[in-house]
């Protein structure tokens, strides 16, 4: 009933999280949603695709969002235009968005110029598997 394995962690991860929530004000990049225990520090480019240490702790590779928004957000199925418009695939039936709360006009509450080429990343990608 039990397995002994070894584990590959991510060293930093915590401290990433910790500067996400510092810089979102502990609440959810698009909703404001402040409980801690819902929200998730998102990589707008993939922690396995970053080319340094130095893009993967960045705080501006990524958006905290609760843990709805970054499932969707990790699976490449919303990301944000330039304006900070949430987009949403179209895979996503009209009925399951209004299930999941994913409504017009929902943007970025905020968002950097140094954001830009994290998020042209995920844009990107995102418009390959719409």
């Amino acid at each position: 009933t039990e397995v002994q394995r070894m584990v590959r962690q991510r060293v930093g991860q915590q401290a990433y999280r910790q500067a996400m929530l510092g810089y979102w004000g502990g609440a959810c990049a698009v909703t404001g949603l402040a409980l801690p225990q819902a929200l998730r520090a998102s990589h707008a480019k993939p922690w396995a695709e970053c080319a340094s240490d130095a893009e993967r702790l960045d705080v501006f590779n990524g958006f905290l969002l609760s843990a709805n928004l970054d499932v969707l957000f990790d699976s490449f199925l919303v990301s944000f235009a330039g304006s900070g418009e949430l987009l949403v695939s179209p895979a996503i039936s009209p009925s399951d968005q209004h299930k999941l709360g994913l409504v017009a006009g929902m943007r970025l509450r905020w968002m950097s110029l140094l954001h830009g080429p994290y998020l042209d990343f995920h844009r990107q990608r995102f418009l390959l598997l719409t």
